[in-house]
């Protein structure tokens, strides 16, 4: 009985051995086969705004790239704070993905001290695929038409101006609230829920002047219902270069735009992560994809994933920075 058994030791410990020495082999080999399945892009804001109008065509385009369909996700509410939570939580195997602007990287964490997320550990950059600038609005009946006129205005009757924002602590506040201070005006602040309903107060003239990006202004201003003050980017857009920027208007200080960036939970496999970044940069650079882009009021403006990190990191402090001065806090 003995010498029938005792062959089959060296049997198991050879299988052992070839299990072992290819078990690294087989999970690089399931790496390699990524997608094998749906991919779900997570847009933490309501279908329909700039957003979700850009993650949809971007999601549509890397479907085509990555041979796997791409599903959309509204998770919308708390300021993005839903849907970039989500993700942060979701496993890191690239099949969950975020799209998402500055908001969730540098806004929130600059006036929400509880957040469920870090903007820095709990993600991993794919890169930007657009960015655009924000603008200073004004209602088509209010006597101003430029920087000057503005800064003239607003200092000859302190308190009497407002403006509108798309919401409280969301970057068209923050870019408000850095014209004013480098400009050493006071306006009342009046915050929306979305761009939508802020752009149909200046139109009707409940309101003076709105700051919003110039992908929402853009309809409204080409169909001459508003007035272009100046935008925020240290140079002119090209979606509308007839329009000086505040820098060039005597405040050279002044640079902010709004940017939107596609991540991953933190940990995702290099391999999927190159693959990931490959398939973003080829789709913004695709002709139809960028004439798409400009279409809905966003310049294609390609960043790597090192490129969009050190974006986040240099503009949280900024950020932060702002929101001090102005006392803007939402916890």
């Amino acid at each position: 009985m003995k010498n029938r058994t005792r062959p089959l030791l060296p049997l198991l410990a050879l299988a052992s051995a070839l299990s072992t020495a290819t078990w690294p082999a087989l999970t690089q080999a399931a790496e390699g086969a990524w997608p094998a399945k749906p991919i779900t892009l997570v847009i933490p804001f309501p279908p329909g705004g700039s957003t979700d109008i850009l993650g949809r065509l971007i999601g549509k385009k890397l479907s085509d790239k990555l041979g796997q369909s791409v599903v959309i996700d509204n998770r919308a509410g708390a300021g993005t704070v839903i849907g970039a939570n989500f993700v942060a939580k979701s496993p890191a195997d690239g099949y969950t993905l975020l799209v998402s602007s500055g908001t969730t990287f540098t806004v929130n964490p600059a006036i929400q001290s509880k957040l469920p997320y870090d903007p820095v550990k709990s993600f991993e950059p794919i890169g930007i695929a657009g960015r655009t600038g924000l603008i200073l609005l004004a209602n088509k009946a209010v006597p101003v038409n430029n920087v000057k006129e503005f800064v003239a205005a607003a200092k000859a009757a302190p308190g009497t101006y407002s403006y509108g924002s798309y919401g409280s602590g969301t970057t068209s506040h923050f870019a408000a609230e850095m014209i004013l201070y480098a400009t050493g005006t006071k306006l009342l602040h009046v915050p929306y829920k979305g761009s939508a309903p802020a752009m149909v107060d200046l139109m009707g003239g409940q309101i003076p002047f709105t700051v919003d990006t110039v992908s929402a202004a853009l309809p409204q201003l080409k169909g001459g219902k508003i007035k272009a003050i100046a935008v925020t980017t240290a140079k002119r857009s090209t979606l509308l270069p007839q329009v000086p920027t505040l820098a060039e208007s005597g405040y050279p200080d002044l640079d902010m735009d709004t940017w939107l960036a596609i991540v991953a939970p933190r940990g995702l496999p290099p391999a999927v992560k190159t693959q990931l970044e490959k398939a973003l940069a080829d789709v913004v650079a695709d002709p139809e994809t960028r004439a798409k882009l400009i279409e809905v009021g966003f310049e294609p403006n390609h960043v790597s994933a090192a490129g969009t990190a050190a974006l986040i990191e240099s503009e949280l402090p900024r950020m932060r920075a702002i929101a001090q001065r102005a006392q803007i806090k939402l916890d």
